[in-house]
């Protein structure tokens, strides 16, 4: 009776190596994949023409605002939580002027690419290259990841500098510095990371030197530091950040009870990974814990605090989204490879053309759940919508009448949602354009009719995907904010807006 020898770990063993031609076409299968995503990527880019979503806009006008000279206006009407690192880049982007929202698109594709990237070597060094193949094109298919690239989302980024790290961590255990330093930048990025170097801190403390230490602790700091610093400077406050999310996830309901949050946990990670993925993640993550459990570690270490981390979020108040269990979901991206690939780490035998066969099996079935499941045309519709309604955006700020408005006063807009594209195209300050939800409304006194100035520009929303996007978006909003008033006249028009002036 023949049986199954686990490779490396339990026998020291590997598989005879495949001839060299077999060999090189496995080796150049990875790369040929990566390759065909980077042409998918740039085809993307350029037939979807997206622009940065409300955070990363307010990174870019952030960043002008440094450049400026002029501290960074955090503590705006419904402003998102500041990250430093997107701050600085976008004050690096807003250099290059109009363009900026457009190459920092570009940079998120390309952020993108790298997470693809590490994923398959997370999974390649953990446990074998099939397995790190499968993890990657697990990700490419779950299009809630690219979704966010298409629209400048910073956790792309993040995702990136923290895959990167574990898989730098898992290829050479107590690897220190450069780890260190990917997990630093994910810590200028989201605060989640604080948690992350702390935890490899404490892991590398042991049997390291005290000068290695103390790189290791400025290094596990750099991030907090930086962050406080920005916060306290910009607002006088070391801890705004914290305090204004808070206050922000009360007033948007994204606040749980914390009894909720574990079963939100799971119910955000089946929404990540879709149901076949998490079923198999729990499968591949028990299979590895009983087959490898040195080698599933790093990973399961990473998976673990993430989801700590998401139980801490919700325990201080803090918005309660799914955004905040991407690591987690993607550690389950890595397990559910070695449900489908977890073969390639036995020595042919009866055992693994088993294991083998029922991975087929499970893989046809998750593709005929998955497949009825996706609906192309919704983000086609969607992409094109985000595309279309910015170029709406700017060609009815650019028109003659509404530059001629600019000068009578500032800006009104529905809601806070057009605040910073509005702001980022006409180059405008805090001041120069608010929101008509804002109860403060740029110190104007409620009217009947929605809140205006008494003279300048107001825009309004003519298209109906538009109206539930970007004007009342919230049960509290005023549908007499979106109603133009006596005495304004209609300047320019758009499908998506149309712009009154009264000067």
């Amino acid at each position: 009776m023949q049986t199954a020898t686990l490779t490396r770990q339990s026998t020291g063993t590997v598989p005879a190596p495949a001839g060299p031609p077999t060999r090189r076409r496995l080796d150049r299968l990875p790369a040929a994949c990566f390759a065909l995503l980077a042409v998918g990527a740039l085809v993307a880019f350029l037939v979807y023409p997206t622009y940065p979503n409300y955070d990363s806009y307010y990174s870019l006008l952030w960043g002008r605002e440094l450049l400026d000279g002029v501290k960074p206006s955090f503590d705006v009407y419904r402003a998102p939580t500041q990250h430093p690192l997107a701050v600085f880049f976008g004050a690096g982007l807003s250099l290059l002027g109009d363009g900026a929202d457009r190459v920092m698109i570009a940079a998120t594709f390309v952020s993108f690419l790298l997470l693809a990237a590490g994923l398959y070597r997370l999974g390649r060094v953990a446990f074998t290259p099939a397995v790190g193949l499968v993890a990657a094109i697990l990700l490419c298919t779950r299009f809630d990841f690219a979704f966010l690239a298409a629209r400048g989302y910073i956790d792309v980024a993040y995702l990136a500098a923290v895959i990167w790290a574990v898989a730098l961590e898992a290829s050479r255990p107590h690897r220190g510095t450069s780890v260190f330093v990917l997990l630093a930048l994910a810590a200028l990025m989201r605060p989640e990371a604080w948690l992350l170097s702390g935890a490899y801190f404490l892991w590398m403390f042991r049997g390291s030197s005290w000068r290695q230490r103390g790189l290791y602790a400025a290094l596990t700091w750099i991030g907090p530091a930086i962050w406080v610093s920005l916060d306290w400077w910009a607002t006088g406050d070391p801890l705004f950040s914290q305090t204004h999310t808070s206050e922000l996830a009360g007033s948007l309901g994204r606040n749980k009870p914390i009894g909720e949050v574990p079963g939100l946990a799971v119910k955000y990670l089946i929404n990540l990974d879709k149901a076949p993925i998490f079923a198999a993640g729990l499968g591949g993550l028990a299979l590895a814990v009983y087959l490898v459990p040195r080698r599933v570690s790093a990973p399961a270490a990473v998976w673990g605090v993430g989801l700590g981390t998401f139980l801490l979020i919700g325990l201080a108040g803090l918005s309660v989204i799914d955004r905040y269990l991407l690591v987690p979901s993607l550690m389950m991206m890595v397990f559910a490879g070695v449900a489908f690939a977890g073969w390639s780490m036995l020595e042919p035998g009866r055992v693994r053309t088993g294991w083998m066969a029922a991975a087929g099996i499970l893989a046809l079935a998750a593709v005929a759940y998955t497949v009825p499941r996706i609906s192309l045309t919704s983000f086609d519709t969607d992409l094109r919508f985000r595309g279309e309604s910015h170029t709406a955006l700017e060609q009815v700020l650019a028109a003659p009448a509404v530059q001629r408005g600019l000068a009578c006063g500032p800006v009104s807009v529905p809601s806070h949602k057009l605040v910073p594209d509005t702001r980022w195209i006409l180059d405008r300050g805090e001041a120069g354009v608010y929101a008509r939800a804002d109860p403060e409304g740029g110190a104007q006194p409620k009217r009947d009719i929605g809140r205006l100035p008494d003279r300048g520009v107001a825009l309004f929303v003519v298209n109906r995907t538009a109206m539930l996007r970007q004007a009342i978006v919230d049960s509290g909003d005023d549908p007499l904010d979106s109603v133009p008033a006596p005495g304004w006249v209609r300047a320019a028009t758009t499908p998506y807006y149309a712009a009154y002036v009264k000067c």
